[in-house]
């Protein structure tokens, strides 16, 4: 079994070095590949200089594109699970082993590291909560399924999910949208508890003016994705 760890990185020189030698030093038997997203700042000198395994993109196409060309990489090289671990160092590595444990245990699809099952760690705002719980509202008015912590980030996915995202993958903000995709299509996706990190460095990517932007367009693209 080949288990790919995909870093979407735009702008992450305070976090990138760290978050990688966290991941070769916690989930040793995971590849990894980073998917500098045309950053600006040294992004990509800090991947050349310590011999990361990167791929340079030369035009920003945000995190889902970012994302996608991870799953793209994990198809063309035959790797049967991909995790996204965003480049901010809030995922914590350590929790890997034990995703990719459940996910065979349990014959899943899809699954996720939710921060509110067991409510320990970085929670996020309040705000961002909010549009959390609303999202997981959503989802279960559409699907029937609860997902406790829909814009997680830390998703693993297996093989057939890796050759169906690497084709069709949202490019703004994928992650509520994607969950009711795959959903739509009878795949199993359950959450897993696990305890998440504030951002180490650098500037979200979502101020609260794009807050209620995300809020319009995700609902728009999730309602769009159920009736299509």
């Amino acid at each position: 079994m080949k288990s790919l760890i995909i870093i979407p990185a735009y702008n992450e020189e305070a976090c990138i070095e760290q978050t990688v030698r966290d991941i070769t030093e916690h989930a040793p038997d995971f590849d990894y590949i980073v998917i500098n997203d045309c950053s600006k700042d040294h992004t990509r000198g800090i991947c050349e200089k310590n011999h990361f395994h990167y791929i340079d993109l030369p035009v920003n196409l945000g995190i889902g594109g970012a994302v996608q060309t991870g799953y793209k990489y994990a198809l063309d090289h035959g790797y049967d699970f991909a995790v996204q671990v965003d480049g901010d160092g809030q995922h914590d590595p350590r929790f890997l082993e034990e995703m990719l444990q459940v996910i065979q245990e349990k014959d899943l699809d899809m699954l996720i590291g939710s921060r509110f099952i067991n409510k320990e760690g970085f929670q996020s705002s309040g705000l961002r909560r909010t549009g959390i719980r609303y999202f997981t509202w959503l989802i279960h008015l559409l699907t029937g399924k609860t997902i406790t912590d829909p814009t997680s980030g830390l998703r693993m996915i297996n093989k057939d999910v890796i050759a169906y995202f690497a084709k069709e993958y949202p490019r703004d903000y994928p992650e509520p949208e994607s969950i009711v995709a795959i959903l739509k299509r009878k795949k199993k996706v359950a959450e897993i508890p696990v305890i998440m990190r504030a951002r180490a460095g650098g500037v979200s990517s979502i101020s609260p003016l794009k807050s209620v932007y995300y809020m319009i367009k995700v609902t728009i693209a999730i309602l769009l994705e159920r009736i299509r």
